[in-house]
């Protein structure tokens, strides 16, 4: 497995990390725990050394099934976990709002480390904005952590560029997580460049389009209630069938490298930048080793063009969240 650096923090992982939040929350049911504890460990045997989770999701349960799959990997492998929301007092899935105050990003780095099992958080992720605390106190929060030795790093979720670049005035930010694929481009515009300049790596989630780009859904795809795309725009019937061009873009380009749509959606983020380390997620070890694969798939700049150019001429259908959920990122 390559390795890369996330910017200027020297914090080196696979280029390839795991999305874990499917394990536990968002697409249907908690999964069964011992078998994704062994899609974890299959993933650290294959060389992926970079795991993605959050206080949220669950709640706490994904922190628990990281922390305890890991535990044998301590020192070898980096887990990024996220603070800033309010969780529902009774213990159920969701939220309550956003919530980045210092004393409530101390409080969930002390719970995060129990459940993570580990001394010091890799990665300390702000998950969303929240517009009633200014960015310096919540970068000088972190800051004070990573003093403490709790915290290594510092990361942001979802920021703007001035947000990015007020709180990196406090704390170097080490990486940015934020939607990017094929059929989420917003942040070419501003972001990119911003974290070029600034030397902070840049975590792409949700790079095959939340199983989208794929291949494997199409207008006739039923969604369960407890699925959450079942409450995103852009997964309407109509609107799955009318970015259906993008994936057979990717399959295009996929038959010509004898590779799978999948492996040409992560393969064409990872010929972006050489600090771009996407996570996608997955619950299957095939999919795993699918994933895995597309860090083996060369895109010469000419096939990088002719995606360009033909992605152009599609107009993606849809918002990529609920209005209420949209209004929490970009800030």
């Amino acid at each position: 497995m390559q390795k890369r650096k996330l910017g200027n923090s020297g914090l080196e992982v696979s280029a390839l990390g795991l999305g874990c939040m499917g394990m536990s929350f968002s697409y249907g049911p908690p999964k069964d725990v011992q078998e994704m504890t062994g899609v974890l460990r299959a993933a650290v045997e294959r060389g992926i050394t970079f795991f993605d989770t959050a206080e949220v999701y669950g709640p706490y349960l994904n922190e628990e099934l990281v922390g305890a799959a890991l535990a044998p990997f301590r020192g070898q492998v980096v887990i990024a976990t996220k603070f800033g929301f309010n969780l529902n007092p009774d213990g159920s899935p969701g939220w309550v709002g956003l919530n980045s105050r210092p004393e409530r990003i101390k409080q969930v780095a002390e719970n995060s480390l129990k459940r993570l099992q580990v001394d010091s958080i890799d990665l300390f992720y702000q998950h969303r904005v929240d517009p009633e605390v200014p960015i310096e106190d919540v970068a000088g929060a972190v800051k004070e952590l990573i003093q403490a030795g709790k915290v290594k790093h510092f990361g942001m979720s979802e920021a703007a560029a001035k947000t990015i670049r007020r709180a990196h005035a406090v704390q170097p930010v080490t990486a940015l997580q934020s939607e990017y694929s094929l059929w989420t481009r917003g942040p070419e515009a501003e972001i990119i460049p911003t974290l070029e300049e600034l030397g902070i790596g840049f975590v792409p989630y949700s790079p095959l389009g939340k199983g989208f780009l794929t291949g494997k859904m199409d207008e006739n795809t039923k969604l369960e209630s407890n699925d959450f795309r079942s409450s995103l725009p852009r997964f309407t019937p109509e609107a799955l069938k009318a970015n259906q061009s993008l994936v057979d873009l990717l399959a295009r380009v996929a038959q010509e490298k004898k590779a799978t749509p999948a492996q040409i959606a992560l393969a064409w983020l990872l010929a972006q930048k050489p600090w771009i380390v996407p996570i996608p997620g997955t619950t299957k070890l095939h999919r795993l080793e699918e994933n895995i694969g597309s860090v083996s798939v060369e895109l010469t700049p000419g096939d990088l063009r002719e995606i360009d150019a033909a992605a152009a001429q599609i107009t993606v259908l849809g918002a990529r969240y609920p209005e209420h959920i949209e209004k929490m990122t970009g800030r």
